[in-house]
């Protein structure tokens, strides 16, 4: 019976870690589809935007009235960090700024995760928002 669970602890711990990293994915993929929804539904454009233990989603420009807050946030646990880069960027350090437009589009990206549980990096598609992983590693 010893046997059984030494066998089975280390598996598993590894079976929570690809959940937890899957999550990860799964949340900021969530955050993406907001983006998108409400740019589209209010013909405005929306910024995913990299803050400290945190990533945001808000409207680019504020309407008369309309409070500074984030309309949705994605909370970084401790050890976990997500990142930005923007292939597309004119400039060769632009703001932690994920833009997506009133037509559904977005500004090319590539995000990249690295936490307790494992790393993975998405490349996100203009015309769709979609992401295809091109690395996914749990612990």
């Amino acid at each position: 019976m010893l046997l059984m669970m030494m066998l089975a602890v280390p598996s598993m711990n590894g079976l929570m870690a690809d959940r937890r990293l899957r999550r990860s994915l799964d949340d900021l993929n969530k955050l993406v589809q907001q983006a998108q929804d409400r740019s589209v539904a209010e013909r405005r454009p929306y910024l995913i935007a990299w803050e400290k233990g945190r990533v945001t989603l808000r409207p680019e420009g504020l309407k008369k009235g309309e409070s500074a807050a984030p309309v949705a946030t994605l909370p970084v646990e401790r050890g976990d960090a997500f990142t930005l880069k923007l292939p597309a960027a004119l400039t060769e350090k632009p703001a932690a700024e994920w833009v997506f437009w009133p037509t559904g589009t977005c500004e090319p990206a590539v995000v990249e995760f690295k936490g307790r549980n494992g790393s993975w990096t998405a490349n996100y598609s203009p015309l769709t928002a979609q992401a295809e992983l091109s690395m996914y590693a749990a612990r």
